[in-house]
């Protein structure tokens, strides 16, 4: 979300985000033997090729977003000057070998452009960047939610309730973190206090999801 300066008019972009339905993992596949000793989990994404068809452009670090993906028809009304509809799903599926449970979950980091849009005298590189790092936030928060489900003790018996939990929980911290992006920044307004946000999620993005401030290095200068 960022508020362009523009002389004629105070607008302001934001990022719409929505909670996909979870889908829970096909328990009826699994049996529940009692030697079970060993869950194995794993992560996959959706890396089909972009379809200029597609209505959904899944996050990739080589495919930044464009004005053009704003598909949908501005609001005639209001001080919004862009809404960018960004979010994140998993589905998966189990099965069992031996004594090891495997858990496969494939995740989606996603724009839908026919939900997001854009004013045309909004149309700048820097507005672009501030919505581009709303998608970057998103990733982030994935790579956090892996994180939590591999320090997370895995129970044979509930296995898809804690990881549905745990879902939400990652929900729920990208939303806190993309209210505190466009507070900090006063919704792209503060160029400085941009800066430091886009430092610090590429800081994170690559460290697995961890932040500047959990690596110990918060008094950095980025």
């Amino acid at each position: 979300m960022v508020a362009i300066p523009l002389m004629l008019l105070p607008v302001t972009i934001f990022c719409l985000l929505y909670l996909p339905s979870g889908h829970k993992l096909p328990r009826s596949a699994v049996p529940s033997p009692k030697n079970l000793t060993v869950i194995l989990l794993t992560f996959d994404e959706n890396h089909a090729p972009e379809s200029p068809l597609s209505d959904t452009i899944f996050y990739s670090a080589q495919r930044r977003l464009q004005w053009d993906d704003f598909l949908a028809k501005p609001s005639p009304s209001g001080p919004s000057a862009a809404v960018a509809y960004t979010s994140f799903s998993y589905d998966g599926n189990s099965s069992l070998a031996h004594d090891t449970l495997k858990i496969t979950l494939r995740l989606q980091v996603f724009f839908i452009k026919s939900a997001s849009w854009v004013r045309p005298d909004a149309k700048n590189n820097y507005a672009l960047a501030h919505e581009q790092l709303h998608f970057d936030i998103t990733r982030l928060v994935v790579e956090r939610f892996k994180q939590k489900l591999r320090q997370t003790a895995l129970n044979r018996d509930d296995y898809d309730s804690i990881i549905q939990y745990q879902y939400l929980q990652s929900f729920r911290e990208m939303n806190r973190l993309q209210y505190k992006f466009d507070q900090e920044t006063n919704h792209g307004l503060n160029p400085a206090a941009q800066t430091r946000w886009r430092d610090k999620v590429n800081v994170g993005l690559k460290n697995n999801g961890v932040l500047p401030e959990e690596l110990g290095i918060e008094s950095i200068k980025f």
